[in-house]
C-alpha cells in the first residue's frame, strides 16, 4: 500500500459492461446484462456505468431495483459523436442525450461520457474517412462539445466527459491538448482513459500534472506494449486488435494504474475511475474472474481508491 493518499484522498473505483466484451446493445454472444450485475457485485464493485443503451433495462423503476437488490450504482452513460461533421451532427448527438442521459440521472448519475466517432469502422475495419482533421473540422468539434455540454448541464445537470479513442481523430498527446483548447472547461472536459491514451504514446501523469482541471473522470485500463508496435507498425483496425487481446489485464500492462490514482485523488477525490478492458468478442467466462483479480490488484496497490 502506499502512504500518498489519506482515507479522503481516494477516488470511487468502478467497472463497466465493457469489462465484460459488451460493446453492443443486444449481442447473443455477449455476457447476459444479469450475469455482468451479479459478477460486478460479487467482484467487489458498487458502481458501473450504463454501456450501450439498451443493454441494461431502460425502464428507470426497473434498472433502480436491479441494481438496488445487487448494492450497485450507476457513475455514467454512454453516447457517440461526430461533431466535426457538421452541424447537422448535433440533432444525432442530443436525440442519444435524451434517452442516456435522460435515464442515468434518474438514477443519479452526473456524467455523460462522448466518444467520438471513428475514422475506422469498429464494426468492418472500413477507412471511413481522413485520420486528420482541417481547422474548420477542429472548430465544429469544439463547438458542438461545448454546446452539447451546456445543454446536458442545464437540462439534466449532467457533465460532459470527452474519451479520446484509438482510431479516432483525437487519441495523441497533442491531439487532446488542441482538444482542450477549442472547448469550454465549463461544458467539456476529459474522461481519460488510460490505456487508449497509452495507445498512441500518451503520458497520461503529464496530461494529469498539466490539465488537472480538465480531467472529470477515468477510464482505467492497460494496453499489451508488446503486442502495441505490432499493431501500430502494420495499422490493424482497433477492434481486430481488441480480439488479439491489446488492452491487457493489470497489472501485464502499461500504464501503472495506481500513480494515475493517486495524482488524480490529490486533484480531485470526487473523481471516478471505471475499469474498462475492452475485451469484445470474449468468452463470456472470461470476465468474472479478471474483474475480481483487477479489484484486487487496484485496491491491493494504492490506498487512493475506494469503493464508494
Amino acid at each position: 500500500m502506499t502512504d500518498t493518499a489519506t482515507a479522503t484522498d481516494a477516488i470511487r473505483i468502478g467497472t463497466a459492461p465493457d469489462s465484460w466484451g459488451v460493446w453492443f446493445p443486444d449481442d447473443p454472444e455477449q455476457v447476459p446484462w444479469q450475469r455482468f450485475l451479479d459478477e460486478a457485485a460479487a467482484a467487489g464493485y458498487e458502481w458501473i456505468e450504463l454501456g450501450p443503451y439498451g443493454y441494461l433495462p431502460t425502464d428507470p423503476s426497473q434498472l433502480s431495483d436491479e441494481l438496488e437488490s445487487r448494492g450497485l450504482k450507476l457513475s455514467a452513460g454512454t453516447v457517440f459523436t461526430g461533431f466535426h461533421k457538421g452541424d447537422d451532427q448535433f440533432q444525432r448527438a442530443w436525440d442519444q442525450a435524451v434517452a442516456v442521459a435522460g435515464l442515468a440521472s434518474k438514477l443519479g448519475a452526473e456524467h455523460l461520457v462522448t466518444i467520438p466517432d471513428l475514422w475506422r469502422s469498429d464494426a468492418t475495419n472500413e477507412v471511413l474517412e481522413s485520420r486528420t482533421l482541417t481547422d474548420e473540422q477542429w472548430e465544429r468539434l469544439g463547438k458542438g462539445h461545448d454546446q452539447l455540454g451546456k445543454a446536458l448541464l442545464e437540462e439534466f445537470g449532467v457533465h460532459q466527459q470527452f474519451h479520446t479513442h484509438a482510431d479516432s481523430h483525437v487519441g495523441t498527446y497533442r491531439e487532446t491538448v488542441r482538444f482542450l483548447e477549442v472547448t469550454d472547461p465549463r461544458y467539456t472536459n476529459l474522461c481519460l482513459d488510460t490505456g487508449h491514451f497509452a495507445y498512441y504514446g500518451g503520458d497520461n501523469l503529464r496530461m494529469i500534472a498539466e490539465h488537472p482541471e480538465r480531467i472529470g473522470y477515468l477510464h482505467l485500463k492497460q494496453v499489451d506494449t508488446e503486442l502495441l508496435f505490432d499493431v501500430l507498425k502494420n495499422d490493424v483496425p482497433f477492434a481486430t486488435a481488441v480480439a488479439q487481446g491489446i488492452m491487457t489485464e493489470p497489472p501485464n500492462g502499461t500504464p501503472e494504474l495506481a500513480p494515475i490514482i493517486e495524482a488524480v485523488a490529490k486533484i480531485n477525490p470526487d473523481v471516478f475511475g471505471i475499469v474498462e478492458q475492452d475485451m469484445y468478442g470474449c468468452s463470456v467466462d472470461a470476465p468474472g474472474p479478471i474483474a475480481e483479480r483487477t479489484f484486487q490488484h487496484i485496491f491491493g496497490s494504492t490506498s487512493a481508491a475506494r469503493v464508494s
